[in-house]
């Protein structure tokens, strides 16, 4: 009886000791999840008012869209880069998180996703 008390008692603490890893990893990960997207943003906002800062000075139509378009096409090619990084990011948050439970998986017998 004392030994399963024992053994219960070691199993929780790995547990307990897992969830802490895991959790420390999520907020190192979500940390630098709230970085990147703030930098993002910063830099969209000064691009949109750089480009608002030459719509200001045209002096003609063509001028206007030729600052439009190119304005478009950067913003588009950021969004999607930075929706990469952020998926990159994502995975390796899941991947960071699921880590330190992979020992306590094997010892159920449950089958490891890799």
């Amino acid at each position: 009886m004392i030994q399963q008390f024992e053994t219960i008692q070691k199993a929780s603490k790995e547990n307990v000791d897992a969830a802490l890893k895991a959790f420390g990893a999520t907020s190192k990960s979500v940390q630098t999840i709230a970085v990147e997207t703030t930098d993002y943003a910063k830099k969209s906002f000064e691009a949109g008012t750089a480009t608002l800062e030459k719509l200001a000075g045209v002096k003609t139509l063509d001028k206007a869209i030729e600052i439009q378009a190119d304005f478009i096409k950067t913003s588009f090619e950021s969004a999607v880069a930075q929706m990469t990084k952020l998926g990159e990011l994502y995975t390796a948050l899941a991947k960071d998180a699921y880590k330190p439970f992979e020992g306590v998986v094997a010892k159920a017998g449950l089958p490891v996703a890799k």
